[in-house]
């Protein structure tokens, strides 16, 4: 089998320590359809007679098994041996994502209980841990058919159809050890204000005590920046710096896109001059807000050109075989003249954040959805999504929160006054959270209060997008996909205009079977119909930015600009010249490109 996900990776590279143990590859796994282990001690003394490749789910290929049947409640086994070096120490056992709920043992002892499918928690197994071999079980129990459960694209039948894809069930990414000290950094929040030129630094220290001192050292490219070394008077700290290095304001080092720059950043702890702990992170100077109804990143107005990435991938479903294949879908987004991504219904692996942070694409962050309303699917989408947005936090790529989506779970906003609650309560949570990134409250469509006014809409007619989007009224007073943009009794007031959803032409190429919202018989006609539905857009002077569905075939979905093994469709400077208002023109195997007349490019 190649090299795994994360095998050689830091699994959380915006706080990094260079000393871990990783702790994915085989483990002993089992079903337990008869909800017996539990009842029965599997979680000490046991072994499991299959085998499964961790961090992949039994569902996928690259897990070993591969196997679609519904299976809600699976166990892990496997046991590791301690490092000398580790002795004496706290240790920490972190995972990355279990879905959904999660209990773990250590050499028997019950150490952490976690529900959310999406987003890590972290053990400490300092007082059950030993020297030699350790047993760690995991229990984890799904909820497939549970249609107020926040899943995404999961689907809660056995075959996966239109857009809901194969479930994901149990341990779905890294899985890995640390040691620390008594004392150590627990983590960060890091603030950037272009305006002050200063980063705004917390700093959360678990195990506190009088005397601890903190060093901050900040580089840019290697170049000293600032350096800092102050005592910590609690078990959290605040901090300003003002960053001295900037000509311009700034300016040229600021985060964007077309220029990603990042400074690095050391935390180190000590007590006296002993060294306790070590953390290597990064920022980037970016600044996302709305100025005279306008979408602005670092005070200049920004068209945000988005593809709907599902975040599925070959073998590994949610899980990418590896982090170069996160790295490719960002280069290849990229190369479509893409300047960013809605990672559509799953809060994705933070190696696919870091390298959109480090090779520069904006993301919109969205949390996995229910179907349906509850009070159980309110209580678990709150706490998962506060979750995600601390996870989060750190990363410059990530300009926008989407807590919901196409009223995912709140399916009758028109007439229930508690649905219509719920999703200003997130819409306000997601503020009081983070100050510094737009928020919406329902993208698509039935908003209540956001930040912009997003639409879905898959009309496929040339004439009528450009009509439907000449004016910001005619785009929000109209009914796309037979929904109301604006829920009765919350008023459109001047909000920016993106089309956040809109394309979905099917294409088949080679194999592929499937379906999309509007079907091309050939090259020709796929490049005719992509440019129909783009080129009104990017003429419309209401419209400042569009996320085109989408970057891939998902199974039996087929309107990706690129096959599920990352084939591109076209040429990708053929679709990169089209988000750049330019008409392309396909002759034989080459591509001839002209300017589309009064087409604006927007930048």
């Amino acid at each position: 089998m190649k090299e795994t996900i994360l095998e050689s990776a830091y699994p959380r590279p915006q706080f990094e320590r260079r000393e871990w143990l990783n702790l994915n590859g085989s483990w002993e796994f089992r079903y337990d359809d008869s909800d017996e282990g539990a009842r029965d001690g599997w979680h000490t003394g046991r072994s499991f007679e299959r085998t499964i490749q961790v961090p992949f789910c039994y569902q996928s290929e690259l897990s070993g098994i591969g196997e679609k049947e519904i299976h809600d409640l699976v166990w892990y086994r496997r046991t590791f041996q301690m490092p000398e070096a580790y002795a004496g120490k706290r240790l920490l056992l972190h995972f990355g994502a279990v879905d959904y709920a999660a209990w773990v043992w250590v050499n028997g002892h019950l150490v952490a209980y976690h529900e959310g499918g999406h987003t890590p928690f972290t053990a400490e197994i300092t007082t059950v841990a030993r020297e030699g071999e350790n047993e760690i079980v995991v229990r984890a129990k799904d909820y497939s058919k549970d249609v107020t459960l926040p899943r995404g694209k999961q689907y809660w039948k056995e075959q996966s159809e239109m857009v809901f894809y194969t479930r994901t069930t149990g341990i779905w990414q890294t899985v890995w050890l640390e040691a620390v000290t008594g004392s150590y950094i627990e983590r960060t929040m890091l603030t950037p204000d272009i305006d002050r030129n200063e980063i705004g630094v917390r700093v959360f220290t678990e195990g506190w005590k009088k005397g601890l001192l903190l060093k901050l050292s900040i580089t840019f490219q290697g170049e000293p920046v600032s350096e800092d070394l102050f005592a910590l008077n609690g078990e959290e700290e605040s901090r300003t710096i003002k960053l001295h290095d900037f000509n311009d304001h700034g300016l040229g080092r600021w985060w964007s896109p077309e220029k990603p720059n990042l400074y690095d950043m050391t935390l180190r702890l000590y007590d006296g001059s002993a060294l306790l702990d070590e953390v290597d992170t990064y920022f980037g100077m970016r600044k996302i807000s709305i100025e005279d109804g306008k979408v602005c990143l670092n005070n200049r107005p920004y068209y945000m050109k988005l593809v709907l990435d599902q975040g599925y991938f070959p073998g590994g479903l949610l899980t990418a075989a590896s982090d170069d294949e996160l790295r490719r879908d960002v280069e290849l987004t990229k190369a479509m003249g893409f300047n960013g991504a809605r990672k559509h219904q799953k809060i994705e692996d933070p190696r696919y954040l870091y390298w959109c942070d480090k090779l520069g694409l904006l993301v919109w962050g969205e949390m996995a959805n229910a179907y349906q309303f509850s009070e159980t699917y309110v209580r678990r989408i709150t706490q998962e999504w506060q979750e995600a947005v601390k996870r989060d936090y750190n990363h410059p790529c990530i300009v926008v929160w989407l807590p919901i989506n196409e009223s995912w779970g709140v399916p009758n906003m028109l007439i229930d006054k508690r649905q219509q609650e719920h999703t200003l309560a997130m819409y306000y949570l997601t503020k009081s959270l983070d100050a510094t990134r737009l928020v919406l409250s329902n993208d698509g469509w039935e908003h209540t209060k956001s930040d912009i006014a997003t639409i879905h809409d898959y009309e496929w007619r040339r004439e009528v997008l450009a009509e439907r989007y000449a004016t910001a009224r005619s785009a929000v007073d109209s009914i796309a996909q037979n929904r109301w943009i604006y829920v009765p009794g919350y008023p459109y007031n001047g909000e920016p205009v993106h089309l956040s959803e809109f394309g979905g032409i099917s294409f088949r190429k080679g194999d592929s079977a499937g379906w999309g919202y509007s079907a091309a018989a050939d090259e020709e006609d796929f490049l005719r119909r992509l440019l129909d539905v783009v080129q009104p857009i990017i003429q419309s002077k209401a419209i400042q930015g569009y996320c085109y569905t989408q970057l891939t075939d998902v199974e039996q979905e087929i309107n990706g600009l690129l096959t599920f093994d990352r084939k591109p469709k076209l040429p990708l400077e053929v679709i990169k010249a089209v988000n750049e208002g330019k008409t392309p023109v396909l002759e034989g195997q080459k591509a001839k490109i002209e300017q589309a007349p009064q087409a604006k490019v927007a930048q």
